[in-house]
């Protein structure tokens, strides 16, 4: 494997790893080397402070009302969304919902196009390798309406076939749902592909952004997606908030799943009229400090740039691959430079668990297990993966130090 060729931007990751006061700890004794930012990256301290501000000086419930502290939480909320929306290139920010999450967003989709497009034994069709996430919501509909869930199989490479995409589809299939890089693989989905395939037959498209927005700059406008979702605790944000993106024909006519306090105009016991807007999508209280401290990571990162970010990213994922493929011993997988910060690997005849295990011994963190990704681990034969994933704050010598204990462990295990 050669590495791929990449227009330098040089980040300065000494400068910016002292933004982040966890990679401070030490771990048995060694410096962390956080490689599982795949599951959740780490937190600035611009974020932790705009979260301990809000609660500090602001905090208040928001909306409705009139008193100085809700006027400014209400504020501070609402520029989030403002400062989120620009981020993604949302041209009008009321498209842009709060959510808890990837999970939430993508189960109010669902939940929505359930009592209005999808019709019992109706087909969707997802990839392979797509996340639990975006599968149970689906399956659990299929189970009760007789429907059908398609899959886009494999290439030898693990890559999607493309291929085989428009012969799954037939006149009741209604969604193609699909992860923008494989949370597993870090491959990367070629979306403009989908998207034509898409359009071609009027099917609504969905996009899971939950492992592309923290690796890559994602264009809404440009995206042209019916649906995108992601989280911010990947993101450098906080866990416990997400966003729900949707084009302006779904925020007017997708029915809402979740009803409460801010979602409505009007409430008699007759009838109720519900708020117009991103409101419609948002009950109860939200997670006023979820959305700001989203918003602080993503003026954190816009000092730097997404591109600059994926050059970076890219450059440890292609040296990490090169320096994985010398060791006799590994198997990796989505074995491509088309990848989104994510490397997936075993070590012949050894179980993943022993080898995460054994490498917390020297204060390096990994994922390791099925990923919420067991279907596309039976098509691997295989129980679960190591997953190294990269951050801003990565650095090549750490995984000079990562490769030279993997091959200690190897040894140890031998």
């Amino acid at each position: 494997m050669q590495l791929k060729e990449l227009k330098h931007i040089e980040l300065n990751t000494d400068l910016i790893r002292k933004d982040f006061p966890i990679l401070n700890r030490q771990i048995n004794n060694y410096p962390l080397i956080y490689f599982d930012n795949g599951a959740t990256s780490q937190k600035p301290i611009q974020v932790i402070e705009a979260i301990g501000n809000y609660y500090s000086n602001t905090n208040s419930n928001i909306h409705r009302g009139v008193h100085t502290l809700s006027r400014e939480a209400t504020e501070a909320f609402e520029q989030a969304r403002k400062t989120i929306a620009n981020y993604f290139n949302i041209k009008n920010n009321q498209q842009l919902i709060f959510t808890s999450g990837t999970t939430d967003s993508l189960n109010i989709i669902c939940n929505g196009l359930a009592k209005s497009i999808l019709k019992k034994g109706d087909e969707i069709i997802l990839s392979s390798y797509e996340h639990h996430s975006n599968i149970l919501p689906w399956q659990l509909w299929a189970q009760e309406n007789n429907g059908q869930l398609k899959i886009i199989p494999l290439n030898s490479d693990e890559s999607l076939d493309m291929d085989a995409l428009e012969n799954l589809i037939s006149q009741k299939t209604k969604i193609i749902s699909i992860a923008h890089v494989s949370n597993t693989l870090g491959l990367i989905t070629d979306l403009d592909k989908v998207k034509t395939i898409a359009k071609k037959h009027n099917l609504i498209l969905i996009v899971d952004g939950a492992q592309s927005a923290p690796h890559m700059a994602v264009d809404l406008e440009k995206l042209d997606a019916d649906f995108f979702v992601c989280s911010a605790h990947k993101i450098y944000g906080p866990t416990g908030t997400g966003i729900l993106y949707m084009t302006e024909k779904w925020l007017k006519n997708l029915p809402i799943s979740k009803p409460g306090g801010g979602t409505i105009k009007t409430v008699s016991f007759k009838k109720t009229e519900y708020a117009e807007g991103a409101l419609r999508f948002e009950p109860g209280t939200p997670n006023i400090e979820g959305a700001i401290g989203f918003a602080a990571a993503i003026d954190y990162l816009n000092q730097f740039g997404m591109e600059a970010i994926h050059k970076h990213e890219s450059e440890l994922v292609n040296y990490a691959q090169i320096k994985l493929s010398e060791i006799d011993e590994v198997i990796l997988y989505g074995k491509s430079l088309n990848k989104a910060g994510v490397i997936s690997f075993n070590i012949k005849n050894h179980h993943p668990f022993d080898l995460g295990t054994l490498l917390d011994k020297y204060g390096i963190a990994v994922r390791t297990g099925h990923h919420c990704t067991q279907p596309l681990m039976s098509l691997l034969g295989i129980q679960g993966t190591v997953r190294i994933s990269f951050a801003i704050y990565n650095t090549k010598q750490e995984i000079d130090f990562f490769i030279e204990k993997l091959k200690k462990v190897i040894t140890m295990l031998s």
